[in-house]
């Protein structure tokens, strides 16, 4: 990724007092190795291109974090009950990446290995452009992780992610996503 993707990033997040406010209740609750990212990010960038920013179009926010000591379904939940106890407002989804391949066939027909870390899963992700991840650290500096740079995230490309998802769960994403309606500017790459 270059450093003025990165900085163009940082700036956009560090500008907005919502996706600051989610970094900020994201690291009170300090789930192990958190990272926000997926589709609120590519919200962020892709919105404010197009009309603007605003929280209330945001689906959910998802919260990546990996403790590989407890993969119990209990464990998501009980991040998200202490993300909304900081900031009820904010809809959050959390999911312990050390435990997705224990529910992953059973949702998406697949079986999968284990994942190693949060930037081994940021790097499954659907789509390149939403395969970045943003957090915020002990001295108020955001970080960025992008496995595949942030070309797609800036240049609005809705780009197939191989690694983990099938073409088929591509195309449902893209159909429910409703891309083209919601971000006439985006560049779809089919296969």
């Amino acid at each position: 990724m270059s450093s003025a993707q990165r900085d163009e990033l940082i700036r956009l997040v560090s500008d907005n007092h919502w996706m600051l406010r989610v970094l900020q209740a994201a690291r009170v609750v300090n789930a192990p190795h958190w990272w926000i990212g997926a589709g609120v990010v590519r919200d962020l960038v892709w919105d404010t291109r197009v009309v603007g920013f605003d929280p209330e179009r945001v689906k959910d926010v998802d919260l990546a974090f990996f403790d590989p000591a407890d993969l119990r379904r209990e464990r998501d939940q009980q991040v998200e009950h202490a993300l909304r106890e900081e900031a009820p407002d904010i809809p959050w989804d959390a999911k312990n990446q050390a435990a997705v391949h224990t529910w992953y066939a059973n949702r998406f027909g697949v079986e999968v290995e284990p994942l190693r870390s949060v930037a081994d899963a940021v790097a499954t992700w659907p789509e390149t452009a939403t395969a970045v991840a943003v957090r915020l650290d002990q001295h108020d500096r955001i970080q960025v992780l992008a496995p595949f740079g942030l070309d797609d995230l800036f240049d609005g490309v809705w780009r197939h992610n191989p690694r983990r998802v099938t073409v088929d769960e591509f195309r449902r994403r893209l159909a429910k996503k409703q891309v083209h309606r919601r971000w006439p500017h985006v560049q779809v790459v089919r296969e």
